[in-house]
């Protein structure tokens, strides 16, 4: 049984779990215009695989936690993937038309509206973290650590610095070492949130938050490599939006630099080093993370 066959019921069980929660995350007694509150829930309801928000309750599973009470921080995790969604779809970042199969949200709403609505989505995860202190007595000091890296990994130092880089890449990335920059600001460092989220929440050590932040370092690279890799060879209708974008675009990738092979190589390099972190950290059941870490990089979506 391949590794996707084998997870398929654990991350579908999660996600609807997940998109629960997010359907009833904005609360109905705020008084928000109503174009913004659709614009905001499009968006946040469209589908995808909620992958990092399942890594929030996959770790928090892992220390044998409370995923009850991880809930809020993992929809947090996903308002800010979708805000950031939101915005590189606009037409002065990536101007694309699709996203997961449906038309960018600045496409419905307009671009000044899908720009205040990734900004609503940005600053309303924060107030979803805090849910998980009001609603499920998850410590402050716990609260505090979680604030402090989302605040780092999702701003200027971690995916904002990797968006900006990317943009400035686009006049001529000279070699391997800023493609990898960008690479694990833009797309490794909310992983390697959401993986931290979960051991603050459950308690982990201070030798399992290092392991979780090399895990989430290295999954994350090998996970951007694969979408590299997807853009060329990938089935369009599977991914949910055109492929060999990049190539149309002139953007350099992984394989630009070494070629498919290489690309796959370092791919597999990369999660067998993940796992190894996670392995040596004394995590009472490891077992989901290095499936979803075996998933996450070898598959073809």
């Amino acid at each position: 049984m391949s590794v996707a066959s084998n997870l398929k019921p654990y991350l579908e069980q999660k996600a609807a779990l997940i998109e629960a929660e997010l359907l009833e995350s904005l609360p109905g007694i705020w008084n928000i215009p109503d174009e913004l509150r659709e614009s905001m829930m499009y968006s946040l309801m469209a589908g995808g695989k909620r992958l990092r928000p399942i890594l929030v309750l996959a770790t928090v599973e892992a220390l044998k936690g409370s995923t009850e009470s991880a809930l809020p921080v993992a929809c947090a995790v996903e308002m800010i993937h979708t805000y950031s969604l939101i915005h590189d779809d606009l037409p002065a970042m990536d101007n694309d038309d699709y996203r997961r199969g449906k038309l960018t949200n600045h496409k419905v709403y307009g671009e000044a509206m899908a720009i205040l609505a990734g900004d609503a989505l940005l600053t309303h995860a924060f107030y979803s973290i805090v849910q998980s202190y009001r609603a499920y007595d998850v410590p402050a000091e716990q609260i505090v650590e979680i604030i402090e890296d989302l605040s780092k990994l999702s701003g200027a130092p971690g995916m904002v610095g990797g968006q900006a880089a990317d943009m400035l890449g686009e006049q001529g990335i000279t070699g391997l070492e800023q493609l990898e920059y960008i690479h694990l600001h833009k797309t490794s460092d909310l992983i390697v949130f959401s993986l931290k989220a979960g051991g603050h929440l459950a308690g982990a050590t201070p030798k399992q938050l290092q392991a979780l932040e090399k895990f989430g370092q290295h999954i994350g690279l090998a996970f951007q490599i694969q979408d590299d890799i997807l853009d060329l060879v990938g089935d369009e209708q599977k991914l949910g939006k055109p492929v060999k974008s990049d190539e149309k675009q002139q953007k350099v990738t992984y394989p630009y630099f070494v070629g498919i092979e290489a690309s796959q190589e370092k791919v597999a390099e990369l999660t067998e080093q993940g796992k190894q972190a996670i392995m040596n950290a004394g995590f009472p059941y490891p077992d989901r993370l290095l499936e979803l870490a075996d998933y996450l990089t070898q598959r073809d979506h």
